[in-house]
């Protein structure tokens, strides 16, 4: 995730044409682009997860919640992040998705 810099954060409207040229076929292209949202989905939920573990205890009480500003700062930049979708996208806008026709 480190070419996240050209990922617009919002929806962007797209030339189909331009998105299946590589495939050949738009179904085949979106469900490339939608693997791999979902691998990129699951590495962030992953490495959120990690950074969230630390803070986790079993006895939170009011004080601790609202004191505790360094895993809002996480959340939020997690939040602020480009959907999985428009990361996925740019990357195989780009030629960075390896992917193989079935036989």
């Amino acid at each position: 995730m480190d070419s996240l810099k050209n990922v617009p954060t919002n929806t962007v409207t797209r030339d189909l044409s331009e998105i299946a040229a590589p495939t050949g076929n738009i179904y085949e292209s979106v469900m490339i682009i939608a693997k791999r949202a979902n691998q990129i989905s699951a590495d962030v939920k992953q490495e959120l997860s990690k950074r969230l573990e630390e803070f986790s205890t079993y006895t939170d009480t009011l004080e601790e919640i609202n004191e505790n500003h360094e895993q809002i700062e996480i959340s939020q930049y997690y939040e602020k992040l480009p959907k999985p979708t428009l990361i996925a996208t740019e990357e195989f806008k780009e030629g960075k998705i390896l992917y193989r026709e079935a036989e």
